[in-house]
């Protein structure tokens, strides 16, 4: 019988076996947030300890935990294809072509939600296989109902099972139990175990720009003014593999051609308001500077014929950080985009080193491809801590334990519908996914993925492979600029959503189930049946779910629109909701029709709202910027706090920082805050029915 002791108020732990010296969250050492913790409700333990068990069976690890007959699961990472996980088996492996629905995807986190408002998460640097209420023991005290499939139209392919199972090849892992009144207070607890989100810096919540991979420094200077020209906002300029002298291996040096002078280019792209971010990946050429170095620190097996470092090491960790802050800091580098952290088998692009292969701290290939990412990331945040210079980052691979890093994961996969599905999965488990955009086929296709970006955790039009730019479909030109400058004045509202991820551990990006309770499909749209015999080989109940709207911080609701649609339903929760563009009242608790041109996206904003915005800008001014604050609704009762600290360095994380608590009182605003401000300038006030612009 497994034994769960409290941790930290809330969470309960146990150690199977042996435990696991190579879990994620041994690995990334991380603080937890004690003081947010204190501040949630205490729920007592989810369920029987008695029926909660482990085996070892053959070479593995097997943990049973009951499961309720009417419970809901969710999570499991960067999930693509599903949203509830009940019934499902998802084997937990980091890979990079997560096509179908079998648990596989840059970021597995073994870490499921549960609608009963606990969560489970299973600490292992080995791959996690999943039954979430798919296996059924013949010793179970609640067996399933048999039934007769040709007969009795309530049979079922997958039938209802009293437990979960998690199994692993390996001697033991850690286990957390996380207790609360709701679901988002399961995934807070988590959050807020791995050190709560990390606060980006300030000028990273504007646009992200990827170049061409064979461009020049000249060619990024001339897209840089063009985009200045133009009055589009661009923040960040991404560089492609092509900027290192040579890549797939990496030499992790300027191409000499391409940037003959990268302290001069930094500079340049300094005065232009621009922050560069360097694509690279682990494998180490020989071309590289310290490859000889770092050689008898490598694993048993080269990847494209460079080096595997081990980045479970210090030694490596701190070959890695001197060379990027002699070759790369000084010229203006203020984060990196990590590839290649994950892993593929595809028959016709296979590449990463095997399960069996070996490496000099002690892991194998399996736990090592599991950790790869998260180590990655752990290297490149202690380069900025070490300059107390915030840094935010792309990442390929992740898993537990990411909220404590700054980075935003994304893939080569492009399907639409798809991207949102994992944008709403993100939020179970700690997780930040941008939707980037890349290309479309149509100019109604370049909107829809650009409406999608701007409201995600970041924005970003990747441009390696043709050089797209926003204005690249005359046609939408004005409607893209449109919403490029909308994410900017939203900026101070998205800055408060990271804050508030960073000390209450509440995700940026929220369900419908976190934002708004059990929401039962009922309660949505009625339930629908669809037997299908085509694409099901036993026939199959579909039933409603929410994957395509979202929450965005405490109070906007965002329902994106696909290529070919006009109007689309959306799920109102109870209580008035506004247009944030028209002001245009509605009443919730019900399926909306919505009608949505090309020129808009429904957004709508909760019933007493003040919502801070700043003046749109082409990038993240240097000095403080005004804020205004709109009223949406009944905004007399209402308390809002704006979040503030220097916007670059870590020193919010000694309490240099502070809430300004906005009031409404006889429609006039009131401010609350002591201290000096940093980031925000004057505050000014528009009472309901102003427009946003």
């Amino acid at each position: 019988m497994l034994k769960f002791t409290e941790f930290l108020p809330g969470i309960y732990k146990t150690v199977a076996g042996r435990g696991d010296p190579f879990s994620p969250l041994t690995l990334l050492q991380c603080t937890p947030r004690t003081d947010g913790l204190k501040e949630l409700q205490n729920a007592p333990f989810p369920f029987s300890q008695e029926e909660s068990y482990t085996e070892y069976i053959h070479d593995r690890t097997v943990i049973h935990l009951p499961l309720g007959k009417t419970e809901k699961l969710y999570g499991c990472g960067l999930q693509f294809h599903s949203v509830e996980q009940r019934g499902k088996t998802k084997y937990l492996r980091v890979n990079s072509d997560p096509k179908q629905d079998t648990g596989e995807t840059h970021a597995p986190v073994p870490l499921y939600i549960s609608s009963a408002g606990y969560g489970v998460l299973f600490d292992t640097s080995h791959i996690v296989t999943l039954y979430l209420g798919s296996t059924v023991r013949a010793d179970s005290t609640n067996p399933p109902v048999c039934r007769n499939s040709t007969d009795d139209p309530e049979w079922k392919a997958t039938v209802l099972s009293d437990c979960v199972e998690a199994a692993i090849t390996g001697n033991g892992m850690q286990i957390y139990i996380f207790c609360g009144q709701s679901m988002m207070d399961a995934v807070r607890r988590y959050n807020l175990l791995c050190g709560g989100g990390k606060i980006p810096p300030v000028w990273a919540l504007g646009f992200w720009y990827r170049a061409p991979s064979t461009s020049s420094q000249d060619d990024i200077i001339k897209t840089v003014q063009e985009f200045r020209s133009r009055h589009y906002p661009v923040d960040v300029i991404g560089l492609e593999p092509g900027w290192q002298s040579t890549n797939y291996p990496d030499s992790f040096v300027w191409h000499h051609k391409r940037f003959p002078d990268p302290e001069t280019f930094g500079t340049q792209m300094h005065s232009l308001g621009v922050h560069l971010n360097n694509w690279e990946h682990a494998w180490v050429a020989p071309e590289a500077p310290f490859y000889r170095e770092i050689r008898p620190y490598c694993g048993s097996h080269t990847v494209w014929g460079g080096l595997a470092p081990d980045y479970s090491l210090e030694k490596v960790r701190s070959i890695i950080r001197k060379q990027h802050l002699k070759d790369h800091i000084p010229y203006g580098v203020s984060g990196y985009k990590l590839d290649e952290c994950d892993g593929s088998e595809l028959t016709d692009c296979s590449w990463i080193f095997p399960a069996h292969a070996s490496f000099p701290g002690g892991q194998d290939g399996e736990q090592m491809r599991q950790n790869y990412g998260l180590l990655m990331q752990k290297t490149i945040d202690s380069i900025f801590r070490t300059l107390g210079k915030r840094t935010f980052g792309l990442v390929r691979a992740s898993g537990t334990g990411a909220p404590a890093l700054p980075f935003v994961l994304y893939s080569d996969l492009y399907d639409h519908r798809q991207y949102i599905r994992a944008l709403y999965n993100s939020s179970f488990t700690g997780l930040l996914w941008t939707p980037e955009v890349r290309r479309a086929a149509s100019g109604e296709e370049w909107i829809r993925r650009i409406q999608t970006a701007v409201f995600s955790p970041l924005t970003m039009l990747n441009a390696w492979g043709d050089g797209t730019k926003p204005w690249t479909f005359p046609e939408t030109a004005e409607i893209i600029q449109k919403f490029l400058r909308l994410r900017m004045r939203l900026i101070p509202y998205l800055y408060t959503a990271y804050a508030q991820y960073a000390y209450q551990g509440k995700p940026v990006i929220r369900s419908m189930e976190l934002a708004c309770g059990n929401i039962t499909s009922q309660s949505a749209e009625k339930e629908y049946k669809e037997f299908n015999t085509v694409n099901a080989p036993y026939g199959r109940t579909k039933t409603f779910e929410f994957c395509d709207q979202y929450m965005i911080g405490d109070s906007l609701l965002v329902a994106p629109l696909f290529t070919g649609e006009k109007e689309r339903k959306v799920f109102l929760p109870e209580g008035k909701w506004y247009g944030l563009e028209s002001r245009k009242p509605y009443e919730g608790g019900c399926m909306k029709n919505i009608q949505c041109p090309l020129e808009s996206i429904p957004v709508f904003v909760k019933d007493g709202t003040l919502l801070p915005i700043m003046d749109a800008c082409d990038r993240m001014p240097d000095t403080p910027v005004d804020i205004t604050v709109l009223a949406y609704g009944n905004t007399e009762k209402s308390r809002t706090e704006l979040y503030e600290d220097d916007g670059t360095t870590y020193a919010y994380e000694q309490g240099v920082c502070r809430w300004i608590q906005l009031s409404i009182k006889n429609q006039k605003l009131k401010t609350k805050y002591k201290g000096k401000s940093q980031l925000w300038g004057n505050i000014f006030f528009k009472p309901d029915g102003t427009p946003l612009d």
